[in-house]
């Protein structure tokens, strides 16, 4: 009765929401592969390596914000979806993980693909689910049928994130004649929670804020969301708050927001870090990619209040006082509205850090101007030449930095930006930018490195067009930023160990793959053109080069403390 369970399993999923499921072929999961691609409701893709096939659902969850399933044998290959599902956990994305199994008494007993399956990703997904292996009578089907529905619920209430659901199998795997009729299939719903805060609380908080001198808004990695864009902007320009954050963040459509907060927090002589220095700060978001940011707010003088709605609170800078349980778009919206009393030194310190970023701007400006070649320059002229709708996907490493330093304009507006900073690793961010190209219209750009792409070459490994996706590869043959952090020095195993030295080229892959490719010989005003290929650009250069022109602006930042 293998399929007859597993039918009414996609059939719930369906019923719950559930549009696209990944698909790793394996023979224990067949019941629940034939379950899924015979349900005409849910879009399956097949991908052969569960690694990358894990970031290519984390990344289509990302772009249609519903869940994802993803389907794998039993074995290592359960193993293998880890490393995506430490990712979602982090940034709170909905999967919904089925793991085929060998029944419980097999397990141990040297069996093949057998290995220890439950809670095999611990403390990466919200809860672990098992169901009964009998299907054969009334009891089991509705506990079946329960735990489905509470894991679909669980994955979608905030924060969202991955449950693994292990679905132990008995043969014969490949039955037929079964009764797979999915009618009266059951469907538990939940409603969202709405949090509120009362009048009382509002007025405590007004009453707190009128208390402080300088307060300084943080963001940290968001999803794109224009209307919190405008509802931060609208507060920011009443009550004098400088807003920053990282290019993660995606609050560049806002006209003053502070972009360039990791070029000049790392510059500052002893006094205007002090003018600089909030006594309250309030961050709301996920992880911040700036570590001159989070150094700069580690300290003993600021207070520190966050918004989050629900679920575990970071306290990133050792200084967290208050947690605010609301939307941020709610908390601004509500804020806006309010009467405040501010303190006179609040507008001085909002300009201070608009006048901050004015010169930081106008220095990065005559940097390029003058140093017009290197991967550095080429990202700046890149971002520039975005198409007006897209999205722009950072790898771990340099790409992401280059981009936080040169950041976006307010102009760029339709402009989404993502990068897997949940966990932070250089494996999947091809994957995860190949999952939002198969489910959206507009193109996605990738910024990666060089170890970055060929660690993640088998995202490439399926038959499916990706007629909108365009790849910048930063090639300069190792791991650069293992030469630019501080304490590396010149020690002798650097290269090998850390940098790791590599002589590949994007070419071979590109042929390989039938991929269109170009080089930074050519003009690239016309790079973002579509062709009905997947189009590849490979900037190579040297670490040597690439590290002096990096250097060399950091340089030219300190200059704004000499004039």
């Amino acid at each position: 009765m293998s399929i007859s369970k597993t039918a009414h399993i996609a059939e719930l999923c369906s019923l719950k929401g559930v549009n696209n499921a990944i698909i790793c072929p394996g023979s224990r999961s067949a019941p629940l592969t034939l379950a899924f691609v015979r349900n005409k409701n849910i879009n399956c893709f097949a991908i052969t390596d569960e690694r990358s096939a894990a970031y290519i659902g984390m990344g289509i969850a990302q772009q249609t914000k519903l869940p994802v399933v993803l389907i794998c044998t039993s074995g290592s290959a359960t193993y293998n979806f880890a490393p995506a599902i430490a990712e979602a956990c982090f940034q709170s994305i909905p999967l919904i993980v089925l793991t085929a199994d060998r029944p419980n008494e097999w397990i141990g007993q040297m069996d093949g693909q057998a290995i220890y399956q439950n809670n095999i990703y611990t403390n990466h997904v919200k809860k672990f689910f098992e169901l009964p292996i009998d299907y054969s009578n009334s009891d089991c089907k509705w506990f079946t049928n329960r735990i489905i529905n509470e894991a679909l619920n669980l994955a979608t209430q905030e924060p969202c994130g991955p449950v693994h659901i292990n679905v132990p199998l008995r043969e014969p795997l490949y039955t037929t004649g079964e009764d797979l009729s999915t009618e009266n299939v059951r469907v538990i719903n939940h409603s969202d929670r709405k949090l509120y805060l009362s009048g009382n609380e509002w007025y405590s908080l007004c009453k707190s804020i009128s208390s402080y001198n300088k307060i300084l808004v943080v963001a940290g990695q968001n999803e794109p969301d224009l209307l919190l864009s405008k509802s931060i902007e609208r507060v920011s320009t009443k009550l004098g708050w400088p807003v920053t954050g990282d290019i993660l963040s995606n609050l560049h459509p806002i006209t003053n927001f502070i972009r360039q907060s990791d070029a000049f927090l790392g510059q500052l002589t002893t006094s205007m870090h002090d003018q600089l220095l909030p006594d309250l700060v309030i961050t709301f978001g996920k992880s911040l990619l700036s570590k001159k940011l989070k150094s700069f707010l580690k300290n003993e003088t600021i207070h520190h209040w966050h918004i989050q709605p629900d679920g575990y609170v970071a306290d990133t800078f050792q200084r967290l006082t208050k947690v605010i349980r609301i939307n941020p778009i709610d908390f601004f919206s509500e804020l806006y509205n309010l009467d405040i009393t501010l303190k006179n030194t609040q507008k001085n310190y909002f300009n201070i850090w608009q006048t901050t970023e004015l010169q930081t701007n106008q220095l990065q400006n005559k940097f390029f101007q003058s140093n017009k070649i290197g991967e550095f320059a080429t990202v700046n002229e890149l971002i520039k030449l975005l198409p007006k709708v897209c999205n722009l996907h950072l790898a771990n490493s340099m790409p992401v930095r280059y981009a936080n330093l040169i950041s976006l304009s307010s102009n760029q507006t339709q402009v989404s930006v993502y990068s897997n900073r949940g966990t932070s690793g250089i494996d999947g961010g091809t994957s995860t930018a190949v999952g939002h190209a198969l489910v959206s219209n507009v193109p996605n750009i990738l910024i990666t490195g060089d170890l970055a792409f060929f660690y993640d070459r088998n995202a490439f490994w399926h038959n499916y067009p990706l007629p909108n996706l365009f790849i910048i590869v930063l090639n300069n043959h190792g791991g650069l930023i293992f030469d630019l952090i501080e304490g590396s020095g010149n020690i002798p195993e650097k290269p090998e160990y850390f940098i790791t030295d590599q002589k590949l080229t994007a070419k071979n892959l590109a042929d390989e793959f039938g991929f269109s490719y170009f080089n930074n010989k050519e003009d690239m005003s016309n790079f973002f053109t579509p062709n009905g290929k997947v189009k590849i650009l490979e900037i190579e250069s040297t670490q040597k080069q690439s590290k002096t022109i990096f250097e060399n602006f950091l340089l030219t930042l300190n200059k704004r403390h000499e004039q």
